[in-house]
């Protein structure tokens, strides 16, 4: 396997959690919806804690997850800017992201919204890779990323932080947990303001250059609630709004000008109507908005584009005795609006109705899932998935799973003027996985390789169409250990995204922005009071274009990252990003930051 421009192959492993298996295995809930063993899920799952997203000081969400085995990330800039994750090779708007378990994406452009979510409000983050569309519907074809953030705690918890860095970054954060009785709550707000860099050089097409630094202002905060009504109930709502200010490039002659926000409402609850039959219901209202406030090109519009996804979701589960029984009744609506003039349709309804079963017996685990969209736009779609588990001996456990997929066109893709093909078809997808993974004591070596094939692939671009076939087979190697104080993890990803569409003038091309081969080291020292880490990336070139032939050379990174415990509640932290200053590009003619340092006080006493 060939890294070009890195000169080294090197078997690494992205540090998935601080959730350490000889801690016993952690408890999930986005694999199934169902609370569920890491262990029992024949999917390949990743935890990151709060530990983990506090040293990632400087990065953005985005390149937070691509040090994840299976994920990559492209960028137009930095801070604030688009970005996209690619899970095994898959299009961006193949992996669905929830907050709390809310859905929040554009449902303009079809993809996560990744840019405006700061790490500073994340508790914690589940990944789940393969198929997830007969569990969560249209969306979920790669995948599904769900952030968790910060949740009410008995007594009086209290935590801030300040990081300062270069190209005069600034963030402010802080937030308490509280409970008493039957009564929780949390509140955490932050404020990042950044000069950034410039966002563009020479190469971006469509004359966008334009010299100037980039910067980044944002604020957001979460409000989490919590009512026990009895010991069986509990009431939860959630309120979150980040707004952030985005300098852009799009030409010279003005400073380009965007502002982002993202708004989530959520109300639920859940318990117990009776022994073995559990309930949820929740409500939930997502808006995503782009304003462009100004703008150098002549093509843009000013104003605000806005999606809003309003969802009500019954969920029941069911204790049998092949295992828990999952039945669900969902209905969305999806709007949007744009300024200027509209879209042919504005909105789109979507039913949902599954079923899914998660269960284990002696050395067998089993997961099958069920489930039925009907959309307003494009009629019924029905989607199924089985997974198998079986437990050679305590160290060894082999995985196999099958599933089916699809997801619904954006509504930019389907009717925005000039750019929209309002013909599109729903993307249709056929998966499998096979895996084994080795445990013993604080060591896991996990391998895995997955198939997906495509019908109906929609191209990106203007006047996007529905390819016949497209594909994105791999494997995925990774290990996971404890040496004394030393923790090790590593990955290494091999991925062929590809253009299978025979007679296709691109058939048998690289899709674009994704790697073949990338690879993650991940180090981390305890001495007493003082750890250190170190984590390298590495990734092969990739095409920008669907006929490759605007190359993007690959490249290798290295961050150093240390902390100091100053006392029980204080931490001093510093991490170097880039060590080698290294220039690179994952968009075409979109600059990735350099060398850069930044420092952190953070304050918060142990739960």
């Amino acid at each position: 396997m060939k890294f070009s421009h890195c000169g080294l192959v090197v078997a690494a492993l992205s540090l998935s959690s601080a959730f350490a298996q000889a801690q016993g295995s952690p408890v999930v809930i986005t694999a199934t919806r169902l609370p569920t063993r890491v262990n029992d899920v024949v999917a390949e799952v990743t935890l990151i804690d709060r530990a983990t997203i506090e040293r990632a000081q400087g990065r953005t969400l985005s390149e937070l997850l691509a040090q994840q085995a299976g994920l990559q990330f492209s960028s137009n800039g930095g801070l604030g800017k688009f970005s996209s994750v690619f899970m095994r090779g898959l299009e961006a708007r193949h992996t669905l992201l929830l907050v709390d378990g809310v859905a929040v994406g554009s449902a303009t452009v079809g993809t996560p919204s990744l840019d405006n979510i700061p790490l500073a409000i994340i508790d914690r983050i589940e990944i789940v890779r393969g198929p997830l569309s007969s569990v969560y519907g249209s969306g979920a074809v790669g995948g599904v990323i769900q952030v968790f953030t910060r949740t009410g705690a008995m007594g009086l918890q209290p935590n801030a932080s300040v990081t300062v860095g270069s190209h005069r970054h600034g963030q402010a954060v802080a937030g308490v947990a509280a409970g008493e009785g039957a009564y929780d709550a949390a509140v955490q707000v932050q404020h990042t303001e950044t000069r950034g860099i410039s966002a563009t050089n020479e190469r971006v097409p469509f004359g966008s250059y334009n010299p100037d630094n980039d910067g980044w202002r944002q604020n957001s905060g979460t409000l989490r609630l919590g009512w026990a009504l009895s010991p069986r109930w509990r009431v939860e709502a959630l309120a979150l709004k980040s707004q952030g200010t985005t300098q852009l490039d799009d030409g010279p002659g003005a400073d380009a000008r965007a502002e982002l926000s993202n708004q989530i409402l959520l109300l639920a609850a859940r318990g117990q109507v009776m022994a073995g039959w559990g309930m949820r219901l929740s409500v939930s209202n997502a808006v995503d908005r782009y304003d462009t406030l100004s703008s150098a090109s002549a093509f843009a519009s000013l104003g605000a584009t806005e999606g809003r996804q309003r969802t009500l979701s019954w969920e029941n589960s069911f204790d049998t005795p092949i295992g828990a029984l999952l039945a669900l009744a969902e209905r969305q609506h999806q709007g949007v609006s744009r300024p200027g003039t509209s879209y042919v349709v504005s909105d789109r309804d979507i039913d949902g109705l599954a079923l899914g079963l998660n269960g284990k017996q002696g050395a067998h685990s089993w997961q099958a899932s069920v489930r039925n969209d009907h959309n307003s736009q494009f009629g019924g779609k029905t989607t199924g998935a089985l997974g198998y588990g079986y437990a050679l001996s305590p160290a060894w456990r082999l995985g196999a799973s099958l599933g089916t997929s699809f997801v619904a066109p954006s509504f930019n893709q389907l009717y925005y003027p000039g750019f929209g093909t309002p013909t599109l078809l729903p993307e249709q997808g056929r998966h499998a996985e096979l895996s084994a993974r080795w445990t013993a004591g604080e060591h896991s070596l996990r391998a895995a390789w997955f198939s997906n094939h495509y019908r109906g692939f929609i191209t990106s671009g203007p006047q996007p169409v529905n390819l016949p076939r497209a594909e994105s087979d791999g494997v995925t190697l990774s290990y996971e250990g404890q040496w004394q104080d030393l923790a090790v993890a590593a990955s290494i990803d091999h991925v062929d995204p590809r253009n299978a569409s025979v007679g296709n003038s691109n058939f048998d091309k690289q899709l674009p922005r994704r790697a073949k081969d990338s690879a993650r080291l991940n180090l981390r020292q305890q001495w007493g009071l003082l750890s250190v880490g170190a984590l390298l990336n590495l990734a092969s070139h990739r095409y920008d274009d669907s006929a490759n032939k605007s190359r993007l050379g690959g490249y290798g990174t290295l961050d150093l990252q240390a902390d100091y415990a100053l006392a029980r509640e204080w931490t001093l932290g510093a991490r170097l990003n880039n060590l080698s200053d290294k220039r690179f590009e994952t968009a075409l003619g979109y600059n990735q930051p350099g060398r850069e340092l930044f420092v952190s006080l953070r304050y918060e006493p142990p739960r």
